[in-house]
């Protein structure tokens, strides 16, 4: 089990909650479950509803749809946040790649804490305000490489011959 300075050590070394003063973060600690989960144990399967975020405080695990690998969770990463906001069924399968410790922060015990806090709530804002900026960049990213790729401005020969 982690003591409580580790748990804030975690909490200040996450995107979300970086930025939270610790008197805040003691209060998001004590809302904080510890699940442990051995290499290739399922943390939640696709389709499973949502309504929790997790916290990787140790190990690696991947985010995948069947075989297909999506992401990559490190330590330190945050995954399930959105379904924690709106409980809605999990869009892919989470699965540890090596032996893991996560922090489980439940949706109504979060939201109460987010109705106390402000700040809270405005740092999950934030945190979507820039997923939802990065997925804009990638269709803009995809819409170029489409529109070079009908105009033939995207072609490459081939070297060498082809027989």
């Amino acid at each position: 089990m982690l003591t409580v300075l580790e748990k804030l050590f975690v909490l200040k070394s996450v995107v979300i909650f970086g930025a939270l003063p610790d008197d805040l973060l003691l209060e998001v600690a004590a809302i904080l479950h510890e699940e442990q989960r051995a290499a290739g144990e399922l943390v939640f399967a696709k389709g499973d509803l949502g309504t929790s975020m997790y916290i990787v405080a140790r190990g690696r695990l991947h985010a995948h749809d069947g075989p297909r690998t999506l992401n990559e969770l490190p330590t330190r990463a945050v995954f399930g946040e959105m379904a924690m906001l709106d409980p809605e069924p999990r869009s892919a399968s989470v699965t540890a790649l090596e032996e893991s410790l996560l922090l489980r922060i439940d949706n109504q015990p979060f939201y109460e804490l987010m109705a106390d806090r402000g700040e809270v709530a405005l740092a999950i804002i934030q945190l979507l305000a820039s997923y939802l900026r990065e997925r804009l960049d990638d269709i803009r990213a995809l819409d170029a490489r489409r529109r070079n790729a009908a105009d033939g401005s995207d072609f490459r020969p081939i070297a060498g011959p082809l027989d």
